[in-house]
């Protein structure tokens, strides 16, 4: 899971162009949204397309889904295993 959160990690500094962190500046546990990271909902947008295209993960789901998966790089991560793990048991 290690490897997976330092992917997302290194995902959300590309895709949301933040050059003055590094990978190690962010925090797995800590919320993306408002505190923690600072990101919005235009960086939610972009980032949920970045992971679709690297992960192919569909971002479907009522809005307290999607607030639930994107809270920390540890719970997009737990997202984007369990995706894996269900399609490899398909």
């Amino acid at each position: 899971m290690k490897a997976l959160e330092q992917e997302i990690k290194e995902l959300i500094l590309s895709s949301l162009s933040l050059e003055d962190l590094g990978a190690a500046d962010i925090d797995t546990d800590a919320p993306l949204f408002i505190e923690g990271l600072g990101l919005d909902s235009i960086d939610a947008l972009e980032l949920g397309l970045a992971l679709q295209k690297r992960y192919g993960v569909t971002m479907n789901g009522d809005k307290e889904e999607m607030r639930a998966r994107f809270a920390s790089v540890a719970a997009l991560a737990a997202f984007v295993a369990s995706h894996r793990n269900s399609e490899a048991s398909a």
